[in-house]
């Protein structure tokens, strides 16, 4: 019994612990059932043989004996795939979110969805991008608008490609989950045979969603202790840094003009100064909680209000602009708005809702042109160099916008909308049809 238990020691060596499957790793499984197989007796030293047979077995799954045999002739599973991003399905961010998504109670209200619509008019047979597929409440209702929508769901994260898996079971030959990035789009689309100047309509909907704050281990909200991560992708890409790694590295300066230019924070400096003095005398930051805390402790003496008059946390800006710098947002949502126009047909409308001043100013310049300096930048207009000289073919240019808009000003939420679904308090939406190819 001794020469058998020592044998499975000896394998188990070389089997480590994944402690990101959360109970569910195998090598962790196999441990606990031998200990208690022996603490128990229920492997007898008269069942060597049987011993010996589990043994082999399991040695041969250690040494990946099986997968060297049998090599893989291609780096795509059935579902299409890649190992990389079956291996980020199965996290335990992704199976804890599962149980947020079986509730019975709705887990996301799309925003303005009967303006978005209204937009859009969609009609028999037309294909749509929704660039932002998050629990996918548009999508459904563009599903549900017309027959024959043909629609392509595009997120970064998992646990929303999951969701846009299940529509597309829902909804046979006409939804085409997509996982990725604004930034990927383009090697998405051309797998499936897209073209340029060939859809009729996008839909961006801007933002963290509700899963995303809802689910502490993200680290998205203020309110809800978890360790201090941000990353939309989840796991698709280990080596992005999180919002905790942000904190930790960044000096002084970086951290001021995040805090300033994403986050809109007036007490950048000052909040600034002390994480800096935090990694330095207690501890890094890892949760978001401590952070928190840490915000809250230096805007003591400062009172905000949300859009409603309600309280809200004094560290709220400065989470939103970890979150951006982090997920890379602005440039992510400045080459996504350049794809709308690369890919809608002349007629085709774009509708986006934004929910902060930073992308609504992005989304505004795209459709309306940045006659300054030729591009679309993020600062004000005062910081632009106004020595600079243009012919005028390229005043032509700039004041002739590829984009006519539906409405004269954005649209926001009406009064009951925003009483049922207070996060839509912030929303804009703008609207325009492409007149015009580039």
């Amino acid at each position: 019994m001794a020469k058998s238990y020592r044998k499975f020691l000896k394998l188990l060596e070389q089997w480590p612990v994944d402690s990101s499957k959360l109970n569910r790793d195998l090598g962790q499984h196999i441990r606990e059932r031998v200990k208690e197989s022996f603490k128990t007796g229920e492997i007898y030293p008269t069942d060597e043989n049987e011993c010996s047979r589990i043994h082999d077995s399991l040695k041969r799954l250690a040494d990946n004996q099986y997968g060297q045999m049998y090599p893989r002739k291609s780096n795509f599973c059935a579902s299409g795939l890649s190992a990389d991003e079956c291996h980020a399905l199965l996290t335990t961010e992704f199976l804890q979110n599962q149980e947020v998504l079986t509730k019975e109670k709705p887990i996301h209200i799309p925003v303005m969805v009967n303006e978005v619509l209204e937009c859009l008019k969609p009609q028999p047979g037309q294909i749509f991008i929704d660039m932002t597929f998050g629990a996918g409440g548009h999508s459904q209702c563009i599903l549900e608008s017309a027959p024959d929508i043909k629609l392509f769901v595009l997120d970064r994260d998992p646990v929303s490609y999951s969701i846009a898996s299940r529509l597309a079971g829902k909804f046979p030959g006409q939804v085409e989950p997509l996982l990725g990035k604004f930034s990927e789009l383009p090697e998405l689309l051309r797998s499936h045979g897209v073209r340029h100047n060939s859809i009729d309509g996008i839909l961006f909907d801007l933002g963290c969603s509700s899963m995303q704050f809802d689910v502490a281990e993200r680290g998205f909200s203020v309110s809800k202790d978890g360790p201090l991560d941000m990353r939309m992708d989840g796991y698709r890409f280990p080596e992005q840094p999180t919002a905790a790694d942000v904190l930790a590295n960044a000096n002084e300066e970086d951290l001021v003009k995040i805090l300033k230019v994403y986050g809109e924070e007036k007490q950048a400096k000052k909040i600034t100064r002390a994480v800096i003095e935090a990694r330095y005398t207690f501890k890094k930051l890892e949760t978001t909680s401590e952070l928190g805390e840490l915000v809250a402790s230096v805007c003591v003496d400062e009172e905000r209000l949300d859009k409603l008059q309600r309280h809200a946390h004094s560290a709220t800006k400065t989470f939103q602009a970890l979150r951006i710098f982090v997920n890379n947002e602005i440039n992510e949502l400045n080459y996504g708005m350049i794809l709308a126009e690369t890919y809608l047909k002349v007629g085709g409308k774009l509708v986006t809702l934004t929910f902060h001043s930073l992308e609504d100013r992005i989304v505004k310049r795209h459709l309306l042109g940045n006659v300054i300096d030729n591009a679309i930048n993020p600062l004000p207009l005062k910081y632009t160099n106004h020595s600079l000289w243009y012919d005028r073919n390229e005043i032509d240019s700039l004041l002739h916008s590829n984009w006519k808009l539906i409405h004269k000003h954005v649209l926001t939420p009406s009064v009951e909308e925003v009483n049922v679904n207070p996060r839509s308090r912030s929303a804009k939406l703008r609207a325009a049809i492409k007149v015009r190819d580039k």
